[in-house]
């Protein structure tokens, strides 16, 4: 059989399951007709979806497609474990995040957060806790709901302007921008096909003038909003692979989308010229005092060292091993938010379990491919090798095999 039919029974089963959990497909922009009618069981879709991954093994691609081949026996793979999860039936964590998203996060302790901690005790000192000097401390670079949205577009404007000088996008290219509440993530981007996403961001809690640029370009450019153009210009458009017409949320391509996109972030700004672009226009917009920029600068560099807290937390939570208000006081404490915003993240984990590890681990893993196949002095190479992995994806196995 072939690998366009088996990418087509593939994206049918995906959106079956799609009828299951409403979250799990991200993005479609296929033909109509290959929606489900009727709600199957998920029996009947587990034995179809079991069939189409031993078919695939049983097919030999032909050298052009080994690619593709590879990434949609993948994504095949873990459509059968997520089925296992929306069962009841949920693996371990380190199962589970290999099953779903080709890796495993490493094994952070938190005598490993500890030192970090005491690193930002000298930075941000105090009478208080730790972690309520660090939200204190951030309040100062908070920006004023009524200039989020200046803001937020000078940020996406100027990322967008960076990006189109290295990635050709399509003239008609866009987006939407809208502000919401009473969400799990601080930021969205729903892909709506034809090159065109809508961004959310959720005004739920604070937003620092860093998330800006970490938004703009980790939601719109380089990231998702440019990521997925990519692949429905060069992947289903141009190559007809219909398997790329569909993103199921929780599977091997969200690895590489949310690593991507936030060593995006980086490729988009790097440091020296983001210090520069946010004192010189974003802390002017949000009014803003430009002069604590230098420590605030300082304390973030520590704050990434943290940035595994979140996978050492849902990992002892969904193993069973903490409770969910051991949980809370853990994310407080190693990644130094308050207590409402805790509770957000211990929901974002509840619903989406191990898919945390995409953030952190698969951005090392981009930045890791990057590095070794770009000359990281010239900034057009590492263009290139950024957009060539983002029109050509790689399972998180294959991109680590060819660090």
């Amino acid at each position: 059989m072939s690998l366009n039919s088996l990418a087509e029974q593939y994206v049918k089963l995906v959106l079956a399951i799609g009828l299951h959990h409403p979250h799990y497909v991200d993005a479609y922009y296929g033909p109509s007709d290959w929606q489900p009618t009727i709600k199957e069981p998920l029996e009947a879709i587990q034995q179809q979806v079991t069939e189409l991954v031993d078919s695939l093994k049983n097919t030999t691609p032909n050298e052009s497609e080994t690619l593709r081949h590879t990434f949609l026996l993948k994504q095949s793979e873990s459509i059968l474990t997520f089925i296992n999860v929306i069962s009841g039936k949920a693996p371990k964590f380190d199962d589970e995040s290999l099953a779903l998203y080709d890796a495993i996060s490493p094994n952070k302790t938190e005598t490993e957060f500890d030192n970090v901690l005491l690193e930002l005790e000298n930075l941000v000192p105090g009478d208080d806790s730790l972690s309520k000097r660090m939200v204190a401390f951030n309040a100062q670079f908070e920006i004023p709901k009524n200039k989020l949205d200046d803001v937020f577009k000078a940020a996406v404007a100027r990322s967008r302007e960076i990006t189109k000088q290295f990635i050709p996008l399509a003239d008609n290219e866009n987006f939407q921008l809208e502000y919401v509440t009473d969400q799990i993530w601080s930021g969205y981007n729903w892909y709506k096909g034809d090159n065109f996403s809508l961004i959310q961001m959720n005004t739920d809690f604070p937003i620092y003038i860093s998330r800006a640029v970490d938004l703009a370009a980790h939601e719109g450019y380089p990231g998702h909003h440019v990521f997925n153009s990519l692949m429905e210009k060069h992947l289903v458009n141009e190559k007809g692979w219909m398997e790329y017409c569909v993103y199921p949320l929780f599977s091997p391509m969200s690895l590489l989308a949310e690593g991507s996109a936030n060593y995006g972030i980086e490729v988009v700004f790097p440091k020296p010229e983001r210090m520069v672009f946010e004192k010189e226009v974003l802390f002017v917009l949000a009014g803003l005092d430009v002069s604590q920029a230098e420590r605030y600068y300082e304390v973030q560099a520590l704050m990434q060292k943290l940035s595994y807290a979140d996978n050492m937390v849902a990992k002892r939570l969904l193993d069973g091993e903490i409770s969910e208000q051991h949980a809370v006081e853990l994310l407080v404490k190693y990644t130094l938010v308050s207590k409402a915003r805790a509770t957000q993240r211990l929901g974002f984990i509840k619903a989406n379990r191990a898919y945390v590890l995409n953030y952190n681990l698969g951005q090392d893993i981009v930045k890791a491919y990057i590095e070794k196949h770009a000359n990281m002095q010239d900034k057009t190479s590492v263009w290139q090798v950024f957009a060539d992995l983002l029109a050509n994806p790689r399972p998180a196995s294959l991109l680590v095999k060819q660090i």
